[in-house]
C-alpha cells in the first residue's frame, strides 16, 4: 500500500513535531520544512526512532526568506510525483517590528506569505495527490484586523499581537480562496484553532508581550493535545465538504465576521501574489 505523503512547516518542536510523529507511526511519509537543519536532522531521528518509519525527511525553508521556500518546492518537486497533505503550521510572533529577507514585516512573511508561495509552487503535486492544504490558524484571529493598506506598519505604531490577530486572520482568508479556486481541482483546504498551547512558541517575545505569555501558561494545554486537531483534518475520512471551514476541538467552528469579508480574502491573495511574484 502506498504512503501517504506529508509535508509540514514548524516540525521540530511543539504541536507541530507531535503532528509530525502522530502521522509517521500512521505511516505517512514525512517531508519535514525546516530552518534549523541541525535541530531538523536530530528531530527527524527521534521520530524515526519512535515511529518506526524511516520515510522521515528534512528538507532546508525559512519562510522568512521567499529564495528558501522556493528552493524547498523545487527538491520537493523534484523528488516526489504528488503530496496528500501539506500542513501550514509555522508561525512566530515577534515583540519589535522585523523585516523578512525580501523586506515584509515579518509576522505577514512567516505566518502567511512564505505559505503562499509554498503552496503556488507545489500546485501540481497537490493537484495529483487530491490534497488536503491545512493551515493553522487561532482564535486569535477575532482580535485581528484586515491591515491590506498597511501592512508594513507605516500609518500605525507596530503591536505584536495585532500583527499576530491580523496574520491568523489571513490564514482564514488563505483557506477559504484554497477552496474556492482549486476545489474544482480536487484540492481541499482547512484551518482550525489548535487551542491554547505550552510550546515554545513566543520565546522571543520581551517585556510587557512576554508577561502576558508567561501568565497564560497556566491555562496552556500540551503539545500532543494541541496537535490533535490537525491530525484529525488530516486522516479522517469523508471531510472535503466541509473544505474552507475553521476547526476547533475537531469540529467546524463559527468564524469572525471579519473572516467572512470576501472581498477582504481577494484582496489579500492579489497583493500575495504581487509580493510573490519574483520567486514564483
Amino acid at each position: 500500500m502506498p504512503f501517504t505523503t506529508t509535508v509540514i512547516t514548524g516540525a521540530t518542536s511543539g504541536i507541530g513535531k507531535e503532528t509530525a510523529l502522530a502521522l509517521a507511526k500512521k505511516d505517512h511519509a514525512v517531508y519535514m520544512l525546516v530552518r534549523d537543519m541541525v535541530k531538523g536532522e536530530s528531530v527527524k531521528n527521534e521520530l524515526i526512532e519512535l515511529s518506526r518509519n524511516k520515510n522521515i525527511y528534512v528538507i532546508y525553508c525559512d519562510l522568512a526568506d521567499l529564495r528558501t521556500v522556493r528552493d524547498a518546492a523545487l527538491v520537493l518537486k523534484s523528488s516526489l510525483m504528488s503530496v496528500n497533505v501539506l500542513i501550514n503550521n509555522a508561525g512566530g510572533i515577534f515583540s519589535d517590528y522585523e523585516k523578512s529577507q525580501q523586506g515584509y514585516e515579518k509576522t505577514f512573511a512567516v505566518n502567511h506569505l512564505g505559505h503562499f508561495l509554498l503552496v503556488q509552487h507545489l500546485l501540481p503535486l497537490l493537484e495529483r495527490g487530491q490534497a488536503r492544504i491545512i493551515n493553522v490558524s487561532s482564535e486569535a484571529h477575532r482580535m485581528g484586523k484586515p491591515r491590506l493598506k498597511d501592512l508594513e506598519w507605516k500609518n500605525s505604531t507596530y503591536s505584536a499581537y495585532a500583527a499576530y490577530a491580523a496574520a491568523k486572520l489571513y490564514n482564514i482568508f488563505f483557506t477559504r480562496s484554497l477552496a474556492v479556486k482549486y476545489g474544482p481541482k480536487g484540492i481541499t483546504a482547512f484551518a482550525l484553532h489548535p487551542g491554547l498551547v505550552s510550546t515554545n512558541f513566543g520565546e522571543g517575545l520581551t517585556g510587557a508581550n512576554k508577561t502576558i505569555m508567561w501568565l497564560m501558561r497556566p491555562f496552556m494545554t500540551t503539545p500532543e493535545e494541541g496537535a490533535q486537531t490537525t491530525i484529525y483534518l488530516a486522516t479522517a475520512p469523508r471531510i472535503d465538504a466541509k473544505s474552507g471551514k475553521y476547526f476547533k476541538n475537531m469540529k467546524v467552528s463559527n468564524t469572525s465576521s471579519k473572516a467572512t469579508d470576501d472581498a477582504a480574502r481577494n484582496t489579500l491573495w492579489d497583493i500575495s501574489i504581487e509580493m510573490a511574484e519574483l520567486y514564483l
